[in-house]
């Protein structure tokens, strides 16, 4: 084989020979195409991290709610009349939670607590769907959605454990140890009591009247029926502490221990 044969028979690198605008036109769309899935990929990175975040924020945003719940500060709703013109209803207020014991709470304080047994019989049941009831219990458990007093009540405290709180004096006023009692809270034109009382506060417990003595089934109601009215200091909730809504109302829920101030100590 001569070397004209020889030199026929090698091919060139590239066979048949590229086309130089060919070749840069499939780079490009090679390039396109890798840019493009790159940027989809960081766009669902994108989306990932945000959702993420959002999902982040939602929880510690309740978790903080629930903690604020239970140990600070939780909202209720009052729906009667017993608390008048203090607290009327439709009003929501704010409970402060770290005072809900003997050493925080005063003669003269609104506190909420749980129903020590059969102070809300008489009271009606809302209709609800289950679906709505679900939702009110999440609401409720974490905080967003003020509890009513389905198993809650609001009153004032008359009688501290260990004292003395009689109805009523030639005056037509309450007397705790003793020291007679100008009630300015109560709503006006009702009186301190139509029904009398002599009791002495048990350890341990309050003493509960509500500001609308007339239509307060209250600590006297259920002396009465069942020979203890009494409401266990463990059951308090907290203290009344601040009304929020309807905005036209909104402020704090001031004591009324300035009026107790000359209160004895309750005899040994």
């Amino acid at each position: 084989m001569d070397r004209h044969e020889d030199e026929d028979q090698q091919m060139p690198p590239s066979y048949p020979p590229e086309n130089p605008r060919e070749h840069s036109a499939a780079a490009h769309e090679e390039h396109e195409a890798r840019q493009q899935a790159e940027d989809e990929k960081s766009t669902s990175s994108k989306f990932g991290a945000l959702a993420l975040e959002f999902v982040t924020i939602i929880a510690v945003a309740l978790l903080i709610s629930v903690i604020i719940k239970t140990f600070i500060a939780q909202a209720f709703a009052i729906p009667s009349e017993s608390m008048e013109d203090t607290l009327i209803p439709g009003d929501r207020i704010l409970v402060n939670k770290l005072a809900d014991d003997e050493d925080d709470l005063n003669r003269g304080d609104l506190v909420v607590f749980v129903d020590p047994g059969n102070w809300l019989d008489d009271e009606p049941e809302e209709n609800r769907s289950g679906w709505q009831q679900v939702l009110i219990d999440v609401g409720e458990a974490i905080g967003l959605v003020p509890q009513n007093v389905g198993d809650h009540l609001v009153k004032r405290i008359i009688g501290m454990p260990g004292d003395h709180v009689v109805c009523c004096n030639e005056e037509g006023l309450i007397t705790v140890n003793g020291e007679p009692i100008r009630e300015t809270y109560l709503k006006p034109g009702v009186t301190a009591s139509a029904s009398a009382f002599d009791v002495t506060v048990p350890e341990g417990h309050v003493w509960l009247l509500g500001d609308n003595r007339s239509l307060s089934k209250d600590a006297r109601f259920h002396h009465q029926a069942t020979g203890f009215g009494f409401v266990p200091m463990s059951n308090i909730e907290g203290r009344a502490w601040l009304t929020v809504y309807p905005l036209d109302r909104f402020g704090t829920i001031p004591s009324a221990s300035h009026i107790f101030e000359n209160v004895p100590d309750p005899s040994p």
